[in-house]
């Protein structure tokens, strides 16, 4: 926990994440990734991944291999080009939800198709409710729910509309391009994560919360969140009802 925990609530900032610095990445980490590990960050609830990555141009994460995850990636700027073993290609974009299963196994590539500009996006993984499942790939474009203001569902084991599936019944994220100013309820679950993605917002209890950084709410109920009145927020929400299995 860090020094700003109280109650059930842990602020994580930005310079807290652990960061990875390549030529062609700049990837910061909310849990233990790849070379990084801290048995203290590991995940919370059902969060395991949650990765903020700047990708240059022409270059990105090439084919290679997962199981038994459910993988959400959420564009911010810019487009992510992907490819898989089970013939699925697309682009994704800003406000373009998408989800792979890997199940009994997966290969994929992202890439930035771009020549100009870098792709940011945060990938986040969740594990299945049941292993060893056939490999899927979902893509929606949600940007007119996301228009509208307020959070919407993003991806959901809980058969929202108009948000892909996740085979994780104890998970939902939400998302919202929060307007300045603009105030929305964070939902009340045992584990909730909020992460400020874009801008920034003050959260109820923790005050105020810049770009990159994190709040791990534990039955902490629902709380107000509030885009700052000059920069508005774009915000990732994950509730989940329970913890890893031990």
């Amino acid at each position: 926990m860090t020094t700003e925990s109280l109650y059930g609530m842990d602020i994580r900032r930005n310079h807290q994440r652990f960061h990875t610095k390549i030529p062609w990445l700049d990837s910061h980490h909310s849990f233990s990734f790849s070379d990084h590990y801290d048995p203290r960050n590991t995940h919370h609830g059902l969060l395991l991944v949650s990765n903020d990555d700047v990708v240059k141009p022409n270059t990105g994460f090439r084919t290679h291999p997962h199981q038994d995850m459910e993988i959400i990636t959420w564009v911010l700027d810019g487009e992510l080009e992907h490819k898989d073993s089970e013939g699925h290609h697309g682009i994704i974009y800003p406000g373009l939800a998408q989800r792979m299963s890997a199940g009994t196994g997966i290969w994929h590539s992202e890439m930035n198709p771009r020549k100009d500009n870098d792709v940011h996006f945060i990938q986040m993984w969740v594990p299945p409710d049941t292993e060893r499942i056939t490999p899927g790939y979902e893509q929606l474009d949600i940007n007119g729910q996301l228009d509208r203001g307020g959070l919407v569902p993003i991806a959901s084991g809980r058969g929202h509309e108009a948000a892909i599936s996740i085979r994780q019944k104890d998970a939902v994220l939400w998302g919202g391009r929060l307007r300045p100013g603009e105030a929305a309820h964070v939902p009340d679950a045992l584990y909730v994560h909020l992460f400020v993605a874009k801008g920034e917002a003050i959260l109820e209890g923790a005050g105020p919360l810049h770009s990159g950084d994190a709040v791990r709410l534990t039955a902490a109920g629902s709380r107000i969140l509030t885009a700052d009145a000059n920069t508005g927020a774009e915000v990732l929400i994950w509730e989940t009802n329970r913890d890893l299995e031990p």
